[in-house]
């Protein structure tokens, strides 16, 4: 049987004009040396851990291909593959008396989004701050900062504090968020100028780290770079952020923009070349593969190859139903999802989600020419939306629903999402698609990862609370049955909330988590017997 630990006795939280005070507090209260993520009222009235220690049962099946212009798959990217699949190949935790650890990175904000592991474990991210983004390198155990390189602040970070209109850097996936680890250990980003750089990290002979530019593409030619910066406030011309970059398999980097630009650069010559879809808006990723780009737009899902010169042509389009407008839990009117591919090149798929009005479906298409195999309906009634990728196993798909979250505000004093999880699979025939199990867990916003090392699910999750206590749960599903397995809180309060930032399941077996001030691990300790 599942243990839980008791409940304490609750008692009435303070009001929301006491809590909003604290918070106003500890946002305006910068931190002079490293310190936890600090947590609101009511961390002592919520459960700290509920289930029991999870078997470990790997799962059998194909890897996704390992692209050789990345580092391994685990410890690249955001969605951990090229193939964007949302699996590590190692187990995260089992839940054996969870040890939770939060690192503060910033006064206000600090979230690290993106983490990836260098050949030593050491981890390299991008974490954001009203200041600007700072790559970081971290210490795996401690999440001490070792070293840190400054980027430039965001357009949209300038226009909310100039314009007090704090929505815009929530919806804003530019500048650094979608980064990548090459296969020598160097971080690859688009920057805010519109430039594409390479960031190497290496030991100074006083034993300190420190981070150094290998290489930097100036995009601007190609791409409107007119924005706001705190000398340009009220720009005459436009601006087009750049959202993601990738290599695709012959080392050619890809990058996209939001304003629907595709391009790419070959590093060995700085080349670039870029097209633009007339119309359509890319917020999300890319997934790459030996047969090219998969890219979803606003409008239809692509797939793409580069002619000789580097130039992007598409192999095939289909439009999806993107609904009548954008959902609360969308960033725009469209897809919210990376494209995920599934098998190998010539005889797999590639999966997103389109936006139709009443329920959203779980849409998968054929990769060597595009043709449907299945759209499928998933969660309730005007209640469905996803901005996250679908996690990838097999011919298996696994969803969430984020409908209802926009940002930390959404979700205060006790509020939550409708939420569901839902696994859909391939039939073996390519005839269609099943449902296999449906969850009721809650993850307002959170990448969520599978560790095909012990065949748990990983969410970051928030149930609704009467007493008004945010309280936010590293969650473990078993990938086979739907079945929750355990729950570790990891604190309370918005600064917890993950606002968009994946879970990522390190070489050790730690799963960190994103959140809004800055970086949650938790990881298995020897006090508990797997019982």
């Amino acid at each position: 049987m599942p243990r839980s630990r008791p409940r304490r006795t609750a008692r009435p939280l303070v009001g929301a004009a006491a809590l909003t005070l604290g918070l106003t507090l500890a946002l305006t209260a910068a931190p002079a040396e490293a310190r936890d993520v600090p947590k609101a009222p009511g961390h002592r009235l919520v459960d700290d851990y509920t289930g029991a220690p999870a078997p470990s049962r790997p799962l059998t099946g194909e890897a996704p291909p390992q692209n050789p212009y990345l580092a391994d798959n685990g410890r690249n990217g955001m969605h951990g593959d090229a193939a964007a699949s949302d699996t590590h190949p190692w187990p995260g935790p089992l839940g054996k008396a969870p040890d939770v650890r939060s690192e503060a990175m910033a006064g206000v904000g600090g979230e690290c989004a993106t983490l990836t592991f260098d050949r030593d474990g050491r981890i390299v991210t991008v974490c954001g701050t009203f200041r600007g983004f700072l790559v970081k390198l971290l210490d795996p155990e401690t999440l001490d900062t070792l070293a840190q390189h400054r980027l430039p602040q965001r357009p949209s970070t300038v226009e909310a504090i100039s314009r007090l209109d704090f929505s815009k850097i929530f919806k804003d996936t530019s500048g650094g968020a979608y980064a990548y680890l090459d296969n020598q250990d160097r971080l690859v980003l688009a920057d805010s100028r519109q430039h594409i750089v390479r960031l190497a990290h290496e030991q100074t002979p006083d034993g300190s780290w420190r981070f150094r530019t290998d290489a930097d593409w100036d995009l601007t030619a190609h791409v409107p770079h007119d924005c706001v910066t705190w000398t340009n406030l009220y720009p005459s011309g436009d601006c087009d952020p750049v959202t993601s970059v990738a290599p695709d398999w012959q080392g050619r980097i890809w990058w996209v923009t939001r304003q629907g630009r595709v391009g790419t650069v070959d590093p060995r010559t700085g080349t670039v070349r870029s097209i633009r879809l007339d119309g359509e808006e890319i917020q999300n990723s890319f997934a790459t593969g030996p047969d090219g780009i998969s890219l979803v737009s606003d409008h239809a899902l692509y797939a793409f190859r580069a002619d000789d010169d580097g130039t992007p042509r598409a192999r095939w389009r289909q439009p999806y139903d993107r609904g009548t407008g954008s959902k609360p839990g969308s960033v725009n009117q469209g897809s919210g999802t990376t494209p995920t591919l599934l098998g190998p090149a010539d005889d797999g798929y590639v999966a997103i989600t389109d936006n139709a009005d009443d329920r959203m479906h779980v849409q998968v298409h054929r990769r060597d020419n595009g043709k449907p195999v299945c759209r499928t309906p998933v969660f309730g009634p005007g209640a469905s939306t996803t901005d996250n990728s679908l996690i990838g196993w097999g011919d298996s798909l696994v969803v969430e629903n984020n409908y209802g979250y926009e940002n930390p505000s959404s979700l205060l004093l006790g509020k939550t999402v409708p939420g569901g999880v839902t696994r859909i699979d391939v039939r073996p025939d390519g005839s269609g698609c099943d449902t296999v199990w449906q969850s009721d867990e809650k993850a307002p916003s959170s990448v969520a990862k599978l560790s095909t090392g012990n065949g748990l699910l990983y969410f970051y999750t928030k149930e609704p609370s009467r007493k008004g206590i945010d309280a936010w749960y590293l969650t473990a599903v078993d990938f086979r049955t739907g079945q929750t397995r355990w729950k570790q809180l990891t604190g309370t309060g918005p600064f917890y909330d993950n606002n968009w930032a994946p879970i990522t399941i390190g070489p050790d077996g730690t799963a960190y988590a994103g959140v809004f001030n800055g970086l949650v691990a938790v990881r298995d300790t020897s006090r508990r017997d797997a019982a």
